[in-house]
């Protein structure tokens, strides 16, 4: 079993930063890729950024290369997610994942991130 627990987001202006941050707990051996997905309101949740805790390569959207970065020196039960020059179009529930060798993918419950124009 994993737990994760996101904290960090909140309301920021247009072009502000923000900082995510997503902790783990739990059968953290078994974790080998973290990442965040976000949905917006009335859309499909979609993958934001990933990083594989084995090889350390990350991933990212295209709409957030460049301006988001998860930092390769996290501690190994955590992940962040930096957020520079946010739109309003960056506005939605991000939520933190953990994919496992043998148990799936976890989630956690989110955490609200609000850009205004």
């Amino acid at each position: 079993q994993v737990h994760l627990v996101e904290t960090g987001g909140g309301l920021v202006q247009s072009g502000g930063s923000l900082t995510l941050s997503c902790a783990a707990s739990g059968s953290l051996f078994s974790i080998y890729k973290m990442g965040w997905y976000r949905q917006a309101p009335g859309q499909q949740r979609e993958l934001v950024a990933t990083v594989n805790r084995q090889t350390g390569s990350t991933f990212y959207q295209d709409s957030v290369k460049g301006r988001f970065t998860i930092p390769r020196d996290s501690a190994q039960d955590t992940v962040l997610l930096q957020m520079n020059r946010l739109k309003p179009e960056d506005t939605a529930i991000y939520y933190c994942t953990a994919r496992t060798w043998d148990e799936g993918d976890y989630w956690g419950r989110g955490t609200q991130v609000t850009v205004s124009s």
